[in-house]
């Protein structure tokens, strides 16, 4: 009798693991955890990450149209540069038509 109450008891504990486990998995494939702010944009990406050695790495982050290379380190985080303007986006100049003066 009381095998069968223990029986129970761990099978029922394995369901709620296994329904955790689910949820959480959930959660992160449909961003749950990391919503945008309103409007749906994203403002804020990691572009690229490149290991220096076993403990420092070189992240390029960005935010809006800015860049941010950042290294980190196992204690520290150090800006290496800021304010990079992203290559992809041209900034927003006006463009000159042939034989008009400026």
């Amino acid at each position: 009798m009381s095998l069968d109450v223990y029986t129970r008891f761990v099978l029922a504990l394995v369901a709620i693991l296994v329904l955790l486990g689910l949820l959480a998995w959930l959660g992160r494939r449909f961003g749950l955890a990391g919503r945008p702010a309103s409007g749906g944009k994203r403002r804020l990406a990691v572009v690229e990450i490149a290991p220096i050695d076993g403990k420092r790495r070189l992240v390029l982050l960005r935010r809006d149209r800015t860049e941010h290379l950042v290294l980190l380190g196992p204690d520290s985080a150090i800006v290496a540069e800021s304010g990079i303007i992203d290559p992809i986006e041209p900034p927003a100049f006006p463009r000159l038509v042939d034989g008009a003066s400026s």
